[in-house]
């Protein structure tokens, strides 16, 4: 009995331990190359539609505007952001649900190799993902791989795809208000449009423009160089 939980212990580890050499193999390819699809573009009920575009030649907008309204930490927490997990879990003690806390980094590996919704299981892989990619990644690439594979509306995919679908132009031209107009629209991308505001929606909007003034065009400067 204990040589065979012994033996069934020994295959569990190599799995793991392939499973883990193929995931690093992924990461460290895709670190270079575009994802051709993500988990979440599989799943979707709709058409995909993603038009890849490097963060060099982004409007200088738009990352600041998803930083200024998803992740304001983001140039500096290595992944995950404890202080807000820890805000969420205390919130869900209280029974208020179990929220998101998620940081950009967590938002990117969820995209890439996960699935919606919220249990503490799918977090406990999304944080260890998000740690996995700050490692072999870094700040920069988690930044353009994460508003490339970003949904933005039913089946679309991409803030370049998503900048041609509702403003009719490319994402290197997006101006402050277009940019924090997309940032908006996550983290409900299917039920929201740029350019369909609602007065909440339309209060969001000033906000963020408002955050990316206060951060200042420098404050991604660190990484994105």
């Amino acid at each position: 009995m204990a040589k065979r939980k012994l033996d069934i212990f020994s295959k569990a580890w190599k799995i793991l331990w392939r499973a883990s050499l193929l995931l690093i193999l992924i990461l460290f390819v895709f670190r270079f190359v575009p994802p051709p699809t993500t988990a979440f573009m599989l799943q979707s009920p709709y058409p995909v539609t993603q038009d890849w575009i490097s963060i060099d030649e982004l409007s200088s907008h738009v990352p600041l505007a998803f930083v200024s309204s998803e992740d304001q930490r983001f140039p500096s927490h290595y992944g995950v952001d404890f202080t807000a997990i820890r805000k969420a879990l205390s919130q869900y003690d209280d029974g208020d649900g179990l929220r998101g806390a998620s940081t950009i980094t967590q938002q990117t590996a969820k995209n890439l190799f996960l699935w919606s919704g919220r249990s503490f299981v799918r977090k406990g892989l999304e944080a260890g993902l998000a740690l996995s990619l700050e490692t072999l990644w870094g700040k920069k690439r988690i930044l353009e791989v994460y508003v490339n594979i970003a949904e933005f509306g039913q089946g679309i995919y991409g803030v370049e795809a998503a900048s041609q679908h509702y403003f009719g132009r490319s994402a290197s031209k997006l101006t402050m208000n277009q940019a924090a107009r997309l940032a908006i629209m996550l983290p409900s991308p299917r039920t929201r449009s740029p350019n369909d505001l609602t007065f909440y929606l339309r209060q969001r909007v000033i906000w963020v423009e408002r955050q990316m003034q206060q951060l200042g065009s420098d404050y991604l400067t660190p990484i994105l160089d």
